[in-house]
């Protein structure tokens, strides 16, 4: 037990350098030895803030190599807290063993590589001269996705909008000295019809991203809504554009944005386009042209902890 790492939020913070994180995950996506069984995703009740929380199990391993499992828990409530809303710890081993080789920090590692699995997919879907990008969300992803989608796209001006605009000015004060600007908004609208890339990121149980005021040529990547009855964009959204998921796993059934059309019959399976594994793999292709308007939906995927796990042990180990 003496020789187990811990890798904690400040290394990850200081350490990660997206552009090596996407490559890495894109590698992962092209050609994987990696078995990642299905994640079990146990909702439980929290009464005393009258909400259900959530426990994700996801464990992924490599024979006789590497193996991790992830351990969180989702309480969309916490904010009243004044803590975060997704908590836990991944669990690293030596598949050959059996042996814990680090315990690493699971919400810093969580939020660094669904960014990062963001910019992958848009590295195939938005179009290669994309200057201007409109978060929804202030939560932690926010800040990394900014940052993983600008080192995929000549992105300069971005625009914020959250619930709460104290919490958009205070990310915009932290990213000034950038070589981007971030312009806190008040509305989604006032800006929606004119970035090239929307990304959104919030705990949203109705839609905030509407298919109305989309233009051709947009991208849009869908992060947030981690439940069946959770959703971020309308059926409008789903019908107008070229939809990719992360994966089939988990990405036709564990979010409202891609289950509840399907349910509805506003999108049927086939016409789902393709999934990371096909894109980094070449098997399909991403953007066809520069007026299509792409969709990615993340749900996360254990085979993007077990990437960023080894890349932050790795980086740890040679330090």
């Amino acid at each position: 037990m003496d020789n187990i790492l811990q890798i904690g939020d400040s290394f990850i913070e200081q350490n990660t350098i997206f552009s090596e994180l996407i490559q890495e995950l894109n590698q992962s996506f092209s050609n994987s030895n990696v078995i990642v069984p299905l994640r079990h995703h146990h909702d439980f009740p929290n009464p005393k803030v009258d909400s259900d929380s959530t426990l994700l199990l996801m464990p992924a391993w490599n024979p006789s190599k590497i193996a991790g499992v992830k351990i969180v828990t989702v309480s969309p409530e916490n904010s009243q807290f004044d803590l975060p809303s997704i908590q836990g710890t991944y669990i690293y081993f030596d598949a050959l063993k059996g042996s814990v080789k680090a315990i690493i920090e699971a919400k810093s590692l969580t939020v660094k590589r669904t960014a990062a699995a963001s910019a992958l997919a848009s590295s195939y879907l938005s179009r290669k001269d994309s200057k201007s990008m409109l978060m929804i969300g202030t939560g932690a992803l926010s800040i990394n996705l900014i940052k993983a989608h600008v080192s995929v796209r000549p992105i300069e001006n971005v625009y914020l909008w959250g619930r709460n605009i104290n919490k958009a000015e205070a990310i915009a004060a932290e990213l000034k000295n950038e070589k981007f600007n971030v312009y806190p908004i008040q509305s989604i609208e006032e800006k929606i019809s004119e970035v090239d890339i929307v990304s959104c990121a919030t705990l949203s149980k109705t839609p905030l991203v509407l298919g109305a005021y989309l233009k051709p040529g947009q991208h849009i990547d869908l992060v947030g809504a981690y439940r069946p009855t959770m959703r971020e964009a309308d059926d409008d959204t789903i019908k107008k554009t070229s939809v990719f998921i992360d994966t089939y796993q988990g990405g036709l059934k564990e979010s409202g944005d891609i289950f509840i059309p399907l349910q509805s019959g506003v999108l049927k399976e086939k016409d789902i386009k393709a999934d990371l594994f096909e894109l980094c793999s070449n098997q399909k292709s991403g953007r066809k042209n520069n007026e299509e308007i792409t969709l990615f939906k993340s749900v996360g995927h254990s085979l993007e902890d077990l990437t960023a796990a080894t890349y932050y042990y790795n980086k740890f180990k040679n330090e």
